[in-house]
Parts: C-alpha cells; structure tokens; sequence
C-alpha cells in the first residue's frame, strides 16, 4: 500500500523513550508532523530531539496524579491529535508466577495495561474530530502468548493480552476513531536486556534471545514504522478493533481491507473449537 506521507499531523507518543517510539518520532518529523511526547527515563539524544517537538514531558507511569497533569499539559500545547501510540513495555518480573513479588506483578500489569488505558481515557477527548476516514488513530503494541502458553512471563503477556481486547472492545465503543494493537515481533529494542541480564530466570527466551543477537535475526524497525505508517492511512471500518502482525500479517495489501469487512473475527481473538 501506497502510504500518503503528504497530510500533516499531531501525534502524541507515551513512551517516546522506547526504542519504537523513538523511530516513530523521527519519521513522522521528517513528514512535518507535530509531535508531542511523554518519557520514563532520559535517553541518549533527548535534549537535540526536544527542539523539534511540541512538547516532551518526563513521567511516572506508577503516579497517576503524574500522568493526569501530563496528559493536561500535552493537549494544553497540541490541542488535538490526529494519532495517540502508546509504547511503554515492561517485561519484569520475570520468572514463574508464585515465585514473583506479587506487588512488582500488579505494578507491571499497571504499566502495561492499565495506566495506558488512562491515558487513553484522559487524551480521549481531545482528538481531531475533523479526522473521519482514516483517523484518528490509537496504536497499542502487543506481545506474544495469544496462542500459546508462554512460562516466566505471565504479567507482560496477560497484561498485553488484556491489551489486545481492549483494542476491540474500544472499537466498538467509540465510532470514528481506529483502534488497533501491533505485534512488532523480534526488534532491536532494549527490552531484551532484561532478558540477557536474568538468564536463571528467562527460561528459554533466554537462549531464543542469546540466539537473536548472535544471528541478528531481527525485525528490522523500518518495518515497524511502514506498519503504523500504513494503518494510520487506511480507512477506519475495516481496520478498527484488530491485532496485526507486523512480520505474519498482509497490512501492506491492497486488498486487505475487503477482506477484512468479509471476516469480522480476523485479527481478533477469539476461542477455538466452536464448532465441534
């Protein structure tokens, strides 16, 4: 699909300081867009970046009085938003469930799932209304385990589970704006450090990971990017509510779309077995 890099938008990135949010960031200056972020740690580059946006604000997704007066002081700069991504990721704790700190498991489902939701809710309002066909569009990032099992992980991939319905149930909801939730796949990212730096814990992501990094068998961000780029032009119908792969999923067809109005449950989670 070809990708209209000409419009002008306002994107606003919760999680700028990850490593997508970041490329996000760069590409959509490059097109004019005006961009707003938000952070949880400093990173390399962050003061030349600041410059070019219209605003970036530090903040403590454990503090919800911190994220309320963020999301105030970013539409108080942006107005509206065309786009909303919200990046933020925690893989920690890692390791089997009844041998985590249960208050570090509640605080990773918070920042994966429950504290994006919030700023979602706050940001809600200010969204273009102008922005009917193909926008405005919310971005989530999934995780794995939809079809599988997946040990030593179970707050990020409950909370990203959780996550991908919500994606859904926001779609029906709330008409005119998309709603859709990627899986990236394996990137890059500095996620994985948490990975390397607990290998008694990971399990076997632990080797999967090590393996990664040895071949470079990655992702490569570009794609990512390709990917928002591409559901962000597409017309809100069809796309809204689903879960799309970036490496397994044909968001870059034209003929997509029909394809999707045909088959209501694609891209959707949903129980197996139904007709046995």
């Amino acid at each position: 699909m070809t990708v209209d890099s000409s419009s002008t938008k306002t994107a606003i990135l919760i999680g700028l300081s990850s490593d997508i949010g970041q490329a996000l960031c760069h590409n959509w200056l490059k097109k004019g867009w005006q961009v707003s972020g938000t952070y949880r740690n400093a990173f390399e580059g962050i003061e030349a970046l600041r410059s070019n946006l219209t605003c970036l604000l530090p903040v403590n997704l454990n503090d919800s009085d911190a994220i309320d007066s963020v999301c105030a002081e970013v539409t108080k700069a942006t107005k509206v938003w065309d786009v909303l991504v919200l990046a933020p990721g925690l893989l920690e704790p890692i390791g089997p469930f009844l041998d985590c700190d249960f208050d570090a498991w509640a605080n990773s489902i918070a920042i994966n799932f429950t504290q994006q939701l919030r700023f979602v809710h706050r940001l809600m309002p200010h969204r273009n209304p102008d922005a009917l066909d193909s926008g405005p569009t919310v971005i989530f990032f999934a995780g794995g385990g939809v079809n599988s099992a997946p040990t030593n992980y179970s707050a990020y991939t409950s909370a990203k589970i959780a996550l991908t319905k919500m994606t859904e149930l926001l779609a029906a909801e709330v008409p005119n704006v998309k709603f859709v939730i990627i899986g990236p796949g394996w990137v890059k990212t500095k996620i994985h450090e948490s990975i390397l730096s607990q290998p008694d814990l990971a399990g076997e992501s632990y080797l999967k990971t090590v393996e990664k990094f040895k071949t470079n068998d990655f992702t490569s961000m570009t794609r990512v990017v390709d990917c928002c780029n591409t559901l962000v032009e597409r017309k809100t119908t069809a796309i809204t509510g689903r879960n799309f792969s970036v490496v397994f999923d044909r968001w870059d067809d034209d003929a997509l779309e029909a394809q999707l109005l045909e088959r209501p449950d694609m891209y959707k989670l949903r129980r197996s077995g139904n007709d046995l």
